[in-house]
């Protein structure tokens, strides 16, 4: 018998065949590297849109504690005197009136929004019907035209109403204007949850009115948040709604001007006097509520959006 040559590895050439040899090894290190490259490019990217979003909102705030001279002189500079009189200024000059306006439409046309979106949505989801995708794709076309090409009927049909200047009408225009975005985001994540506890709760008994209150929308909170958010953002900022719909009508006829109407009142009412530091005063006033709305509900908006995909 011949005697068979034995063949002694070395621990290097047995982890490299194990690991598929040099060329697996170099592939590897190859998308490791466009992996330190993509991330490098993600992360940097994302810390240029920080400053281009923080720097403005720095200077807006910092006008606010400065004078004409100081703003004109450098804008990212240190206020020499801190004080208030800017805020007190401009909620004297109105600002105060146009945030409580805002306020009282927002009230009832953000919960409004949210009823009437989520049950159209949670239907339209989950409910079977003759004509079904048609009234969906209905909804969500409202979506794909600009808010500026239905003005002129918009506004003829609000004053049939004899609803022009008013809160009522606003609302009912706002909650029309979010419906769209509201009943097509909703009805994704209806779609998402489990059909079991839907058909458990009809073999208990509940009644549609109870399974849509009591159960769905529990479970769809997560959703409920992240599209409450945007629809106070969208309707926060609306500036062309307003500025058609909320124009006094008459001499009697009181102003109900919105926080995005009153800034630019703001600005006209100074005239040829500059009090730049009011009118800075006068958005940070307005950008605050908003900050803290989305930096407390942060969380939640992220949720919403991830757990649809996650389900």
């Amino acid at each position: 018998m011949t005697a068979q040559p034995t063949v002694i590895k070395t621990q290097g050439e047995d982890a490299s065949e194990r690991s598929g040899g040099p060329a697996r090894t170099g592939e590897q290190g190859g998308r490791r590297s466009e992996g330190v490259v993509l991330n490098v490019f993600s992360h940097g990217f994302l810390v240029v849109w920080a400053i281009l979003i923080v720097l403005p909102l720095i200077w807006l705030a910092l006008g606010s504690f400065k004078t004409d001279a100081q703003i004109g002189g450098s804008a990212l500079s240190w206020p020499s005197n801190w004080n208030f009189d800017a805020f007190g200024r401009a909620w004297d000059k109105g600002i105060g009136d146009y945030f409580a306006n805002t306020l009282i439409v927002m009230v009832f046309s953000v919960p409004l929004t949210m009823l009437f979106g989520s049950m159209a949505a949670y239907v339209l989801a989950r409910y079977p019907f003759p004509g079904n995708r048609f009234i969906y794709y209905f909804f969500v076309s409202g979506a794909m035209f600009p808010v500026f090409l239905a003005l002129v009927p918009l506004f003829f049909m609000v004053k049939r109403f004899d609803m022009l200047n008013t809160y009522q009408g606003l609302i009912l225009v706002y909650v029309a204007y979010s419906m769209p975005f509201t009943v097509f985001f909703m009805h994704s994540f209806f779609r998402t949850l489990p059909t079991a506890v839907h058909e458990a709760a009809v073999i208990d008994g509940a009644s549609d009115t109870r399974i849509f209150f009591q159960v769905m929308v529990p479970m769809a909170k997560p959703g409920l948040i992240s599209v409450g958010i945007f629809n106070i953002l969208g309707q926060w900022n609306q500036y062309i709604l307003p500025s058609v719909l909320m124009q006094p009508q008459t001499g009697s006829d009181p102003e109900r001007y919105l926080l995005t109407q009153g800034l630019i009142q703001l600005q006209q009412q100074q005239g040829y006097e500059t009090d730049l530091p009011v009118l800075f005063a006068g958005v940070t006033i307005a950008m605050i509520p908003m900050l803290v709305v989305y930096l407390s509900f942060q969380r939640q908006i992220q949720a919403g959006l991830t757990s649809a995909t996650l389900k």
